[in-house]
């Protein structure tokens, strides 16, 4: 019997912090098997590792939010995502998080790591 997923929400952001489920984290950050927490904001494989060793069964993707202008993350972050077979979707925060609350709401196991904006 598996267990039953309930994906938080993001429900607001801005003010370089994010509010999920009521909490508001007042810095990027990273939501990755269903859980929340404090991100650096840096683009490095360093910063991305929980994501880069995490279960493929808890992940199909990523979503990147890389603030308000639209940039490719650094060749270093990228080459490490393909290397661990991570797909990577590259967009502005507020893309990101959109895309993230309906992908999670239609029960897919993605990744967000989101800079705050």
């Amino acid at each position: 019997m598996s267990e039953l997923r309930r994906p938080p929400a993001i429900e607001a952001f801005g003010a370089q912090g994010f509010r999920v489920e009521g909490v508001r984290h007042e810095r990027s950050i990273l939501i990755l098997r269903d859980e929340v927490s404090v991100w650096s904001g840096e683009l490095t494989p360093e910063a991305l590792a929980n994501v880069l060793t995490a279960d493929r069964a808890d992940l199909e993707f990523v979503i990147l939010g890389v603030g308000v202008a639209m940039q490719p993350p650094p060749k270093a972050l990228r080459e490490a995502m393909a290397q661990a077979g991570v797909g990577l979707e590259v967009q502005t925060t507020p893309e990101a998080v959109r895309l993230y609350n309906l992908m999670a709401q239609q029960g897919r196991r993605v990744a967000a790591a989101l800079v705050a904006i």
